[in-house]
């Protein structure tokens, strides 16, 4: 189904693909106010026959993965889900990751706490000393001084030859195992090297595979329940409650419970078996690793095919099961349990944290006289350096709380030298045409705009706002001698607003995020023309040869590094410029 903007919003499959479409348009259907809303945004919708159910839920679940329809997805909550990835290199690195790429490279995860990752892959480092450096192996052996990290005993230094590839290969074969949860293979041939280098008297290398050991325990025994089931599966529950769902995924290995993961997402849907089904075919379908058994809290329809297509995505038989008695469903309850206080812990937060945004947006509006409660703000501010490279910045904060999706950069055009002024007149007017052309991204409109500056910066605003005939209310964020949040002014005076408040920490706030957002993409901005300032000095590289190398080499160090042979073999850049190039960066 699709939106007037020919959006996707909604993929499904149905056998009688008729009457589940006429089921969305009868009138009187007693609709949830999600599918109503659905319906109302309804401009067309195209079909898709198959032969069987099971190519229909191949093609839904690949659709819902291309197009993440707004009405299907569960898990989208503004960003992308972190994965541990082993990139496939001859020297490999561990790397986090936000999607997964068809590079050869091995994926874990998806996870829900980019921190726990962080965490994983500095103890990984750490235990088995595998580089974090950027440099290309074994092309750079021999190139340059070991790191930091070899000297302090954290990487094993391949840059320098003192490890051959199949002595790190060997690392990275218990860097993976210990990814997969097999973490008592990895302890029990460690304990043997330690016990054989204490034998041969060796007790400092013995000590240091006793630090390992530790570490790897430290890790496995962190989250760790025990169950005498053996193999490995997947257990999941849910808890529902004020339209809010919160489902649990524990990961049983080897009958230890190595993590879990919970999801919090709004759902109006009441059967639990369609939202336990949307949420399988939704987490499975971004995985990379599929348990051989897959154990829920109920039943979901399908399930026979969902079965099937696991087992081809896995490459091994897949079982879905709903354990009624027994261990499994003791084990069940208990996730069931977790997802029930984790649910009751988000709903008390965030409940909190509505009063508290209500009471900021009503003090926003009382103090400014706004006709009504700003729900959507948007803040501006201009960055250069000495006029060059100037670039406008918008902020968008959605009840109160950043909303990164919506914050948008427009480098400066249409105006010379440093003049903000004339900078926020562009901006402004850029934003604006955007939205009266009904441009996506730039609707809805602001119910209050905050301006970077003083009060000609407000007049320069409220120019282009009352062109565009507009009635919404316009302010300045202004600093003290200090360069700190002083308070707000309008074009003819300041208002005063007591420090110890809630809005005046919020003022702060927004004025402290969009200077942050201003200034990083100036820097980026100014990168930019730096790095094609430098390569345009060269002979023969124009906008065009610049943009081939940087598309070629992805940074202007890679560039910088090539060889002769590299430079020459990309497309469109002759020998006389490669050689031009080389002898540029080195000289």
């Amino acid at each position: 189904m699709k939106n007037s903007n020919g959006g996707v919003i909604y993929v499904g499959k149905a056998k009688k693909l008729k009457n589940r479409v006429l089921q969305y348009f009868q009138s009187g259907g007693g609709h949830t106010p999600k599918v109503a809303a659905m319906v109302s945004n309804v401009a067309d919708f195209e079909y898709i026959i198959t032969d069987t159910e099971f190519e229909a839920l191949v093609l839904e679940c690949s659709l819902i993965k291309k197009y993440r329809p707004k009405y299907n997805v569960l898990l989208k909550d503004d960003k992308s889900y972190p994965f541990i990835k082993v990139t496939r290199e001859e020297y490999p690195r561990i790397l986090l990751a936000r999607k997964i790429e068809d590079d050869g490279a091995r994926y874990f995860g998806p996870y829900l706490n980019s921190a726990v990752i962080k965490e994983a892959i500095d103890l990984i480092k750490k235990v088995f000393m595998v580089r974090s450096c950027k440099r290309v192996l074994p092309r750079d052996i021999g190139k340059g001084r070991p790191c930091l990290n070899y000297h302090i005993n954290q990487c094993s230094a391949p840059c320098t030859g003192k490890v051959t590839s199949e002595e790190y290969a060997s690392l990275f074969d218990d860097v993976v195992s210990l990814l997969e949860g097999k973490h008592e293979q990895i302890i029990e041939s460690l304990t043997a090297k330690m016990h054989e280098a204490s034998e041969k008297l060796e007790y400092e290398q013995a000590a240091k595979f006793r630090d390992k050991i530790n570490a790897i325990n430290k890790m496995s025994q962190k989250q760790k329940i025990v169950s005498t089931t053996p193999g490995n599966y997947d257990v999941i529950a849910m808890a529902h409650e004020n339209k809010t769902v919160c489902i649990q995924v524990f990961f049983m290995r080897s009958g230890k419970m190595v993590g879990r993961e919970n999801y919090i997402f709004k759902n109006d849907e009441t059967d639990k078996a369609q939202i336990m089904a949307e949420f399988v075919k939704e987490y499975y379908g971004m995985a990379t690793f599929v348990p051989k058994t897959i154990i829920l809290e109920v039943q979901i329809e399908d399930s026979s095919l969902i079965e099937r297509w696991l087992s081809e995505k896995a490459g091994a038989s897949i079982s879905i099961v709903m354990p009624q008695r027994g261990e499994k469903r003791s084990v069940v309850n208990m996730v069931k349990q977790n997802a029930l206080e984790e649910l009751k812990a988000y709903l008390m937060k965030t409940d909190k944290t509505k009063r508290k945004i209500n009471d900021i947006l009503f003090e926003i509006k009382d103090t400014l006289s706004l006709p009504k409660v700003p729900v959507r703000i948007e803040a501006y501010d201009i960055s250069n350096l000495s006029g060059s490279d100037s670039v406008g910045v918008c902020v968008v904060f959605e009840n109160a709380s950043p909303s990164k999706k919506d914050y948008k950069k427009f480098n400066i055009r249409s105006v010379e030298g440093p003049n903000d002024y004339e900078s926020i007149k562009e901006v402004l007017y850029r934003r604006l045409s955007n939205a009266a052309e009904g441009e996506e991204g730039f609707t809805p409109l602001p119910d209050l705009i905050l301006i970077d500056g003083g009060k000609a910066h407000v007049g320069a605003a409220s120019e282009i706002i009352s062109f565009f005939r507009l009635d919404i209310p316009c302010f300045g964020m202004v600093k003290d001698e200090k360069h700190k949040t002083k308070g707000l002014t309008a074009k003819d005076r300041e208002l005063y607003i007591k420090r110890q408040s809630k809005l005046f920490r919020f003022i702060t706030c927004v004025q402290d995020e969009v200077h942050r957002f201003a200034v990083a993409s100036h820097r980026k901005r100014h990168k930019k023309t730096a790095i094609a300032s430098q390569l345009e000095a060269i002979k023969g590289v124009g906008k065009a040869k610049r943009t081939l190398l940087l598309n070629h080499f992805k940074s202007i160090k890679a560039i910088k590094e090539a060889s002769l042979e590299e430079l020459g073999s990309v497309k469109g850049v002759d020998k006389k410029t490669a050689q031009n190039i080389f002898e540029y960066f080195n000289k």
